[in-house]
């Protein structure tokens, strides 16, 4: 038992140190991309607010989950154990909505042909700090109910609690349970639904811009058009990575709520796949971020 809890910590441990270093230079990335260039990319802000979301997920469960995984879990009291679950909840309903404003706008972005989105495309960029603004209060507004249901595992009071290994969750009755859980999956959707539409706008995207290389092979693509491509690929990518880590983490969720007191592997493995994408994504972006970066350098020294 002793080495398997070894074994999950130094996964933990893995995962959250990459993480954390992967969101904080994806932050650097970002900014430095904003000082060397002459106009401010509306993706940048998004980006920004993103890494900053994703770095607190890790922040607040990556690091006391490997700290509990080597037996070091005395350390969270009642009140920590309120604001690691209520920043938790916070960072990843704003990841949640700053994937799909990503998404959407890049879907827009590439619309460049269709006139009923150029109206549109011109107003986006005024939007995306509002919208950012507007996720942060939205979730810190909505997950108030965090702190009043979250404690601590050694509390000692007479209520019904359901034990989630470092902090437990108070019971309540079945419709205040269900309207919770319905609330939080509809804001879900309200966010899936528009990131699938955008998916699948840039998927026809990309096949268009296939068969036109495929006709025009002869012809070499524009700068611009060469840069967009892979933008739209790589939020494609980040958007497949965000929805199959969120489904397989939201299954194992929807299960862990119909038991009592899950099993510590479940919390673990729960914990896991819920930090996989906050821990991976910033990967995926600063390879592109290091591509226009180094584009940009390259039209300086010209």
């Amino acid at each position: 038992m002793a080495s398997c809890e070894f074994v999950v910590g130094i996964l933990f441990l893995f995962q959250t140190g990459t993480g954390l270093l992967g969101n904080s230079l994806l932050l650097y990335f970002c900014l430095l991309t904003l000082f060397t260039k002459h106009t401010k990319r509306p993706t940048d802000l998004i980006l920004n607010h993103l890494a900053s979301a994703n770095f607190l997920i890790l922040f607040s469960r990556g690091i006391p989950q490997t700290l509990a995984a080597f037996c070091l879990d005395n350390f969270l009291g009642e009140a920590m154990c309120k604001v690691v679950f209520y920043t938790h909840r916070v960072a990843r309903g704003v990841s949640l909505c700053t994937t799909c404003l990503l998404s959407g706008f890049q879907a827009i972005t590439i619309s460049l042909n269709n006139p009923r989105w150029a109206e549109l495309k011109l107003r986006a960029p005024k939007f995306v700090q509002p919208s950012c603004c507007l996720c942060w209060i939205l979730h810190l507004l909505i997950n108030i109910v965090m702190p009043v249901k979250v404690t601590h595992p050694g509390s000692t009071r007479n209520i019904t609690k359901r034990d989630f290994g470092l902090c437990s969750v108070k019971g309540s009755n079945s419709f205040i349970s269900s309207l919770c859980a319905f609330l939080f999956t509809f804001l879900d959707i309200l966010c899936l639904a528009p990131m699938g539409w955008a998916s699948v706008s840039i998927v026809l995207f990309l096949q268009r811009h296939k068969q036109r290389v495929q006709y025009l092979h002869h012809t070499s693509l524009s700068p611009r058009a060469s840069r967009e491509t892979t933008a739209t690929f790589t939020v494609l990518l980040l958007v497949s990575l965000f929805v199959s880590f969120y489904f397989l983490s939201s299954i194992l969720s929807l299960y862990m709520t119909c038991v009592v007191n899950p099993s510590l592997q479940l919390v673990n493995i729960g914990t896991f796949l819920s930090a996989c994408f906050p821990a991976s994504s910033p990967y995926v972006l600063i390879s592109h971020e290091i591509k226009v970066f180094v584009s940009c350098k390259t039209k300086i020294s010209k």
